[in-house]
């Protein structure tokens, strides 16, 4: 199998991905295992994860995996975005910080 491109998406797009496609045949035993835990923990459609991931790019420190990692996860407090951006942290301000954190709130 060749890898044609790769790109991160959000726990929630993932759900609602395997859900399409469980629709149109049967899923592997990886993805019927993947799908299960994704209904069990993503607790929030789709749309809205969607809104927050457009709203969290607009950060330009931000990277990508961690825009997904940040909409994944919710974080609620400075030291939940810390442990999701570990080293990445330190390069954000205090009014970035505070940027995310209200973003998150907000969804």
């Amino acid at each position: 199998m060749e890898i044609l491109s790769e790109e991160p998406i959000t726990d929630a797009e993932a759900k609602e991905f395997l859900e399409k496609r469980e629709k149109e045949t049967e899923l592997k035993y990886e993805q019927k295992n993947a799908l299960e835990i994704l209904r069990k923990f993503s607790v929030y459609p789709a749309e809205k994860i969607k809104k927050l991931v457009e709203d969290l790019r607009k950060i330009e420190k931000l990277r990508d995996r961690q825009v997904i990692a940040i909409a994944n996860l919710l974080p609620e407090d400075k030291d939940d975005l810390r442990a999701i951006l570990q080293k990445e942290y330190a390069n954000l301000t205090e009014d970035e910080i505070n940027l995310i954190l209200e973003t998150v709130k907000k969804a």
